[in-house]
């Protein structure tokens, strides 16, 4: 059975006015990849996940979402596909006025009917699916960085998206609860189906869970290669990928 392809970007250009970040991005995801979006800070990698989620419109190309074409139709067309996402952001993105529960529940309450009593079982479940149920009624500034990611890994769970975009999920974060988080990632993967596109320079940890992506160059702000992580660090040949994936200076001096 051929692999299903669930997002699909051809000659995609991202800009703001007439500063143009990346051009020429063509990739496709496949159903149940961990797909890596990689290059050095500045190249492009959380602008490509912010249009690819519907906060950035591409100055050119197309971008489907299965069959659909997701910039050609109107904002409701959008806000439909986009129920088929959840995002974790980099820092969490907790509202820090209201308790971890509380945020779960925020989306449900925004985009369903659903009763209280559901919403609560509901969010009940999202965090001990991230082992997180003890931190119910606390507030965001009560619980450590690793807590707080696993917290918003919990709401972008809440409406049971298909497709989960992940900025930075280990940045800030100790060696142990970074491998916690991969094996959590990987368990979405594996128990859910998920397909997940994470944006990382953190090399362990795209080795380990990664099996697709796409390297941006900043200096020709193209991809300048594809492939999973671990392929790219033993076969590609490419100067600035082999000084990335083996933590090198490039011929600019750059790590």
């Amino acid at each position: 059975m051929p692999d299903q392809t669930v997002l699909s970007l051809r000659d995609i250009t991202l800009s703001f006015g007439p500063k143009i970040i990346q051009k020429n991005i063509s990739l496709d995801v496949r159903k149940g990849s961990i797909f890596a979006v990689m290059g050095g800070s500045g190249c492009g990698k959380s602008t490509l996940l912010k249009s690819m989620i519907g906060l950035l419109r591409p100055s050119a190309g197309e971008y489907h979402v299965g069959d659909e074409n997701y910039w050609a139709g109107d904002e409701a067309h959008r806000a439909e596909l986009n129920h088929r996402f959840g995002v974790l952001f980099q820092s969490g993105a907790l509202w820090s006025s209201m308790t971890i529960g509380e945020n779960i529940a925020l989306p449900l309450q925004m985009f369903t009917d659903l009763k209280p009593a559901v919403i609560r079982r509901l969010v009940e479940l999202k965090l001990g699916f991230v082992g997180m149920l003890q931190a119910i009624d606390l507030y965001p500034s009560e619980i450590s960085g690793g807590m707080r990611k696993r917290a918003g890994l919990a709401r972008a769970l809440a409406l049971d998206p298909d497709i989960l975009f992940f900025d930075e999920p280990s940045a800030g974060l100790d060696p142990i609860t970074s491998a916690r988080l991969d094996d959590l990632i990987l368990n979405l993967r594996d128990g859910l189906g998920a397909t997940i596109i994470i944006v990382s320079h953190e090399l362990p940890s795209l080795f380990h869970i990664a099996d697709d992506g796409i390297f941006l160059d900043p200096r020709t702000k193209t991809p300048i290669a594809h492939g999973s992580p671990r392929d790219l660090r033993d076969n590609c040949t490419d100067p600035q990928v082999h000084a990335f994936m083996h933590r090198e200076r490039d011929e600019e001096g750059n790590t």
